[in-house]
């Protein structure tokens, strides 16, 4: 983001509106984190610290920063395609840069907002911020929109074309 927000560790735990629902991402679901907020081209994430999402020396693993981060960033840019519950189609994400700035501790919060949008790329960047206020990373992503998939029919399965491995 810009600029860090003021007094960051006060709003933490006081949002304007009940979370919404998060898009259904099971990898997500399994380390626990809450989408509190998700329109016009933002979005904030939250997860709560726990033991099995720590590194050797007791702070958040990288990874789950990561995936905080693009979780986060790929929510912004679904909000764009928005129409009430549905939150139209789904992203993946291009590419990602990752800086890490200190470790995340406790519950961290992560902001992001698309930069720029095209009709089938969305720019991002995005902020973590632990629980007393500060940066601990930032990143940019770069998303592709997909059609929407078929609900009845779950994950997609791709097949190899004729002569492909």
């Amino acid at each position: 983001m810009t600029a860090p927000v003021s007094s960051e560790a006060s709003t933490l735990n006081s949002h304007p509106s009940p979370p919404q629902v998060l898009t259904q991402v099971p990898f997500a679901d399994f380390i626990g984190l809450n989408l509190v907020r998700m329109q016009d081209g933002e979005a904030e994430l939250t997860v709560a610290m726990k033991p099995e999402l720590l590194n050797t020396w007791q702070v958040a693993h990288g990874g789950v920063t990561m995936t905080l981060l693009d979780v986060t960033m790929a929510h912004a840019a679904r909000s764009l395609n928005m129409k009430g519950a549905d939150k139209g189609p789904g992203v993946v994400t291009v590419e990602m840069k990752t800086t890490f700035m200190r470790p995340g501790e406790g519950h961290l919060v992560c902001r992001a907002r698309v930069l720029h949008r095209s009709s089938t790329m969305a720019y991002t960047e995005g902020s973590v911020y632990s629980a007393n206020g500060l940066l601990c990373a930032h990143a940019t992503g770069i998303f592709k929109y997909l059609r929407a998939l078929p609900a009845s029919t779950g994950l997609r399965v791709l097949h190899p074309k004729d002569g492909q491995a």
